[in-house]
């Protein structure tokens, strides 16, 4: 007998999820469902996330449902769209063998014209977020004053994105009888008053203790100077090979910079923030689920709801300023009772924000050290042995090509061609980590760090580059190009590397962009004979001030209406590079390709003058192929 059926699940829910693979509880399950299902009590659980808690509420409420009736009697409030498609895409699931079972998701995002025709066909349980849900009942198309069961699903999170007054109104329209189940992965102040505003008398489960940290993470931080960080973090993702990962940081617009420093290095990588639609959102999850993306880069808020299976590592590139953060950050690794790590790189004056994160989560981390260039080639080589030892052979497409192989090796023992095929990709790291320098910080060095700018070591001086030179386009956001989008329009036509282009500063109608001085000549030739959607494609060495320079490294420019800030930045001696002004003046329009590393851009017809053929057909950048030597 399946353990689900001994804690009350009926036959028809426990075979749906035996397909899906369910065979033993999770603790969190096994403590929560038999309270849920006597139906009588409020209910608090607080447990990590990707320990199972949509199977401790989900499955409950689908016993307490009376099928005979087609209305709300079960609304399940969640922080975003992502959680609420997963939530209700399960409970479907659980519920496939019940019949007139009617499970409908309301978000953000979507047609909300399909939604309100989803609620009128009838629905017994609502998976919404808080925004989406207020505006459906602002036009009283739903009606709560029967649901006997409200449940706040990552009610940590739901607050800290400032959902507290939407909770309070959609409550509001609950009846007063109904119960009330709380799951949280934290317990703050507010999460606490919550409960005590609309609970009477609540049964409390926690796993484990209080805000403390899965036990499957490890934890782990390196200590490096400011101006070293983002080498030190590439190090880092070198020395893992098969890292599949979710690095944290704090901004917008640092998102952005390490994403495209990164497809620069020739990583499969790209950025998760709030300024990309929906649309764009759903692009880069599919990859990264799909797992063409190797690392996503994420702020707090952008990465909430986020469920993929696998994650090895999470990557806090800045700490978080709530430590609470840092719990839900981690908790994106080490899913589903499986392990993972969780790495944080500071600098010496954040170990006091170690210290406080160890008392939170009640876990010790250890210090590790920044890996040597040896160390990371070392790892490469054997990661690049062990996966050639794996590797799938397709021996039915490979066989008609193996004599021709043998022939081209015939002369060359066996050793040798080990030696070879293994020397493609060694001398490659070999060659690039030459040399390279300790980039690790003594932990008591704070002197040192005081005395540096940050901002500055990190991100590169002001000014145009050092070896770059400023040229102007008249191609901008109007034409519908991102700064990635422009990076590959400037590499397919001119044929030159992804590492020779510098800072991308976009703008409305126009662009300018940093190439290498010994380039310009032919940039500027190889874009002569070309012309986009019949206007004719221009770049000119700019002759405004460089950015940053004299006048305090800060200009005003006007775009679309809008006045916005553009600094300085650029990438000093090829390190991150800092994108200067924050958001997007008036008219213009920010929008991710998803086309990074190995997928492409989108396709901008490029058209030769002479024959007026299509061009400009986006290839990508190669994978793994080009390293920016800036850590030496």
């Amino acid at each position: 007998m399946n353990p689900f059926n001994e804690l009350g699940i009926r036959e028809d829910i426990v075979n749906a999820i035996t397909e899906l693979g369910f065979e033993t509880p999770t603790p969190i399950q096994e403590g929560a469902i038999p309270v849920l299902l006597s139906g009588s009590n409020d209910f608090v659980g607080l447990a990590q996330t990707g320990t199972g808690k949509t199977a401790a509420f989900g499955l409950p409420l689908l016993e307490l449902i009376d099928y005979k009736k087609n209305f709300p009697q079960a609304l399940i409030l969640c922080p975003t769209r992502e959680l609420c498609l997963q939530i209700s895409n399960d409970i479907k699931n659980y519920a496939k063998n019940l019949p007139n079972a009617s499970v409908v998701a309301v978000y953000g995002g979507a047609n909300i014209v399909n939604q309100l025709r989803d609620i009128k066909r009838g629905v017994q349980i609502v998976v919404a977020t808080p925004g989406r849900m207020k505006d459906i009942l602002n036009r009283k198309a739903i009606d709560f004053s029967q649901v006997g069961f409200v449940v706040l699903d990552e009610a940590d999170e739901m607050l800290n994105m400032g959902f507290q007054e939407d909770i309070d109104d959609i409550l509001s329209t609950t009846p007063k009888t109904k119960k009330t189940w709380l799951f949280s992965a934290t317990m703050p102040r507010e999460v606490r008053a919550i409960a005590q505003n609309y609970m009477t008398d609540p049964k409390e489960l926690t796993m484990g203790t209080k805000n403390t940290g899965n036990v499957n993470i490890e934890h782990e931080y390196y200590i490096v100077k400011a101006r070293d960080k983002y080498a030190a973090f590439k190090r880092i993702v070198d020395y893992n090979p098969e890292i599949f990962g979710i690095v944290f940081c704090r901004t917008k617009i640092e998102t952005q910079e390490i994403a495209e420093s990164l497809v620069k290095d020739g990583y499969n990588a790209d950025a998760l923030h709030g300024d990309l639609s929906q649309q764009q959102r759903d692009k880069v999850m599919k990859r990264y689920r799909d797992r063409s993306l190797q690392l996503l880069i994420a702020t707090d808020v952008a990465a909430r709801g986020i469920d993929v299976n696998d994650v090895t590592h999470v990557i806090n590139f800045s700490l978080p300023d709530e430590i609470e953060n840092y719990t839900h950050r981690s908790g994106r690794t080490g899913r589903a009772g499986k392990t993972g790590i969780s790495i944080a790189i500071i600098n010496s004056r954040e170990t006091g924000k170690i210290r406080q994160i160890e008392k939170t989560i009640g876990k010790q981390f250890t210090k590790a050290e920044v890996p040597t260039g040896f160390d990371v080639v070392e790892k490469q080589l054997f990661g690049l042995v062990h996966k050639v030892h794996t590797v799938e052979v397709n021996d039915q497409q490979i066989d008609q090509y193996i004599p021709r192989i043998m022939d081209e090796f015939t002369d060359i023992s066996k050793e040798d061609i080990i030696k070879r095929f293994v020397s493609l990709e060694f001398n490659r790291f070999l060659d690039y980590y030459k040399g390279a320098r300790d980039l690790n910080a003594d932990a008591d060095d704070r002197g040192k760090e005081r005395g540096e700018r940050s901002e500055r070591g990190e991100r590169g001086g002001r000014g145009t580059s050092a070896g770059f030179t400023r040229l102007f386009i008249n191609l901008g956001a109007v034409d519908d190009f991102t700064r990635g989008d422009l990076l590959g329009y400037i590499c397919n036509n001119t044929g030159i590397s992804g590492r020779s282009v510098g800072k991308i500063d976009m703008k409305g109608v126009f662009s300018f962009f940093e190439v290498e001085t010994e380039f310009v000549e032919k940039v500027t030739e190889a874009f002569k004979p070309i012309d986009f959607h019949g206007r004719d494609v221009r770049i000119e060495v700019s002759g405004d001030a460089p950015s940053g320079g004299s006048e305090g490294g800060e200009r005003r420019e006007r775009s679309g209406g809008g006045e916005r800030r553009s600094g300085g930045g650029g990438y000093g001696g090829g390190e991150r590079r800092r994108s200067g002004g924050g958001g997007y003046g008036g008219g213009e329009r920010r929008e991710r390709s998803g086309g990074n590393s190995g997928g492409g851009f989108r396709d901008f017809s490029g058209k030769r003058k002479d024959d007026k053929k299509d061009g400009g057909s986006r290839g990508g950048f190669g994978g793994g192929g080009s390293r920016r030597r800036n850590d030496k």
